[in-house]
């Protein structure tokens, strides 16, 4: 027989979790060390891997005025695409009405703490770091982006001198896709265990309660991706079958486990493998992480217009686009906070005098909402990679792993 690929070894772990969750949920439950276990050595992956591929490919490039116009193309994709998102999302919680007879009860409302909309200058600031160990530590892709950024600028301006540097760097990065591999053994226990936890502690029941929203937002994340990402690929000129196979992976790990870090280095690597050079690749995908979070847009304007409805508070079409344009400036350079959907959205609901009730609510299905919204933020920076790639001119032909891989 043919050996099992890693995604069919991961649709199992997903079923048999999902079983169990349903079947024996007080064992389901106890899983959750398995799942925190795979999710660390994920995390442990992150900020080194991201720090070593930009830096070798900024060195490596050696033009900065190329990685200038990268940026520019990328911070365009990722604006773009993220608005038509965001509206896709109104239309839908406007057309379907799922707030409509969803009780709030005021005894929620101890359950969350409402949290202070972030303001511009707190998300500049929030941009650069105090100090990489520091920015490592916490895991903030955005302030490891701009420090390697910077240090890739330095190595290359100081060229020969920096050789030592940059070749410890590329070696790091090698090192780091290997570690990669062997974590990813563990992937289909680790997705497993997570997807279990979530249905044997939230239990089925949860999904009928607040059903028609879960359904509108998998229905409208499905045309997101046919009617945003999909026809991207045709105009980029993009292969879509081998595109497929370098995101799927990715993009179930996210699913399964709710969580862009889980599946960030396999995305570094697929694509990478798929054809988009090291220096796009180590700099779109982490910076779109902050920047070009598709899922979460989608989700964000879907949950702040279904509280609204569920306290019977009408909101015309200005007071809906002035809450839009909020949620686009507050969402950006939160990646590292976790949750950060809820606590945005928290904000945004105090900021419109909306009941907190509201987002007490959702928190029951939150883990339900959050793995489709993170899969398709991955699927949607690996897409902005090879967008990127394509808008340089690159031909996207595929690279052959190392020997033994």
């Amino acid at each position: 027989m043919k050996r099992l690929s890693l995604t069919s070894w991961i649709f199992i772990g997903m079923a048999a979790g999902a079983l169990l969750g349903v079947v024996r949920p007080d064992i389901a439950k106890q899983l959750g060390p398995l799942a925190n276990v795979f999710l660390r050595l994920i995390r442990s992956i992150v900020a080194p891997l991201v720090f070593a591929t930009l830096v070798v490919g900024i060195a490596g490039g050696g033009d900065m005025k190329r990685m200038g116009r990268i940026g520019a193309k990328a911070i365009l994709f990722f604006e773009i695409v993220t608005t038509l998102s965001l509206f896709l999302g109104l239309a839908a919680v406007n057309l379907v009405q799922p707030g409509r007879g969803v009780p709030i009860q005021a005894t929620a409302a101890e359950q969350a703490a409402p949290a202070a909309p972030a303001s511009l200058s707190t998300v500049l600031e929030h941009i650069f770091p105090t100090s990489l160990i520091d920015a490592m530590a916490r895991n903030d892709i955005l302030q490891v982006v701009v420090f390697a950024f910077l240090f890739g600028a330095a190595c290359a301006a100081i060229g020969g001198k920096a050789n030592a540097v940059v070749a410890f760097c590329g070696s790091l990065a090698e090192v780091m896709f290997r570690y990669t591999r062997y974590v990813m053994y563990l992937a289909p226990f680790g997705v497993g265990a997570a997807l279990a936890v979530t249905v044997g502690s939230k239990g089925v029941a949860v999904l009928f309660g607040l059903s028609k929203l879960i359904v509108t937002m998998y229905v409208t994340a499905a045309i997101v991706v046919l009617v945003v990402l999909a026809p991207c690929l045709l105009i980029f000129r993009i292969p879509v079958a081998r595109f497929y196979r370098a995101a799927r992976e990715p993009f179930l790990i996210a699913f399964s486990t709710a969580s862009s870090e889980a599946a960030l280095p396999l995305a570094l690597e697929n694509m990478q493998l798929f054809g988009v050079p090291k220096h796009i690749v180590g700099f779109v995908i982490p910076t779109g992480y902050s920047f070009n979070l598709v899922g979460s847009t989608l989700y964000l304007s879907m949950a702040s217009i279904f509280v609204a409805q569920a306290a019977g508070v009408h909101m015309g079409w200005s007071e809906q686009l002035l809450m839009m344009l909020t949620l686009m400036l507050t969402s950006k350079g939160v990646a590292g906070v976790p949750r950060a959907a809820i606590v945005i959205l928290s904000g945004t609901v105090t900021n419109f005098h909306l009941p907190m009730e509201g987002v007490a609510v959702l928190l029951g299905v939150d883990a339900l909402l959050d793995m489709a919204r993170t899969a398709i933020n991955v699927l949607g920076n690996c897409l902005a990679a090879a967008a990127v790639a394509r808008w340089e001119g690159y031909k996207l032909e595929p690279v052959a792993a190392a020997a033994g891989e």
